[in-house]
């Protein structure tokens, strides 16, 4: 059986019933597992939480990607943003910092047109001007992953919720990373966006305790 945490309590799920409601059924079938609550959100989560959620990203594109789709989440569900991240990465060229800062705004007003992402203006535009500044970040740090990850002294930080509601919406580090970020000039980077951002590109292991994956991304 899979047993998934709910209101404080696990409960159980027929791994035969899934199979036949789920397109990612294969992996529930491999063997027994327990998962942070979140993917019973949208089955698209669940090779997202088992392969990417927490896992520590070291490519400067990569978190570029990463908040720059925390800040797409904006105001709304991260399942939302996350069943639109293909058409964002063709729109945006795959979150390549350099040509997604060099884009003109030809090339954004006619993104603004494509009803495959989030039509918000604001939210669009703070992809490019935060692009910018990140090369910025680079050519004085070296690197975005250098920089991001001197907030946690390049080591990730092991947290031991044991229940996915229990974790925090911000913290002190992300405080400082979106203090940092804001005074250099950064959109739609606030304290729970970083946080996010934090938990996402692995900077901080949230995975509950219970979580499979909490022990395979300590170990």
């Amino acid at each position: 059986m899979l047993i998934v945490f709910k209101r404080n309590r696990p409960y159980q799920i027929d791994p035969v019933l899934i199979f036949h409601k789920f397109k990612y059924a294969d992996y529930f079938m491999k063997k027994d597992l327990i998962r942070c609550e979140f993917v019973t959100q949208g089955e698209e989560l669940i090779p997202y939480h088992d392969e990417e959620w927490g896992k520590p990203v070291l490519d400067d594109n990569k978190l570029f990607e990463i908040l720059s789709l925390g800040g797409q989440q904006a105001g709304i569900s991260w399942l939302i943003v996350f069943k639109k991240r293909e058409a964002y990465r063709k729109l945006f060229y795959k979150f390549n910092i350099k040509k997604v800062a060099a884009m003109s705004k030809d090339e954004l007003e006619v993104i603004l047109t494509d009803a495959s992402i989030i039509r918000n203006s604001n939210k669009i535009n703070s992809i490019v001007h935060n692009a910018k500044l990140v090369l910025e970040i680079i050519k004085e740090s070296g690197s975005f992953t250098k920089y991001i990850w001197e907030f946690v002294n390049h080591k990730a930080i092991q947290n031991k919720y044991k229940h996915f509601h229990d974790i925090p919406a911000t913290s002190i580090l992300s405080d400082n990373m979106s203090a940092d970020l804001k005074k250099r000039g950064f959109k739609f980077t606030g304290s729970i966006i970083c946080y996010s951002f934090m938990q996402s590109a692995g900077l901080v292991n949230d995975h509950s305790v219970g979580c499979f994956r909490y022990k395979e991304l300590i170990s």
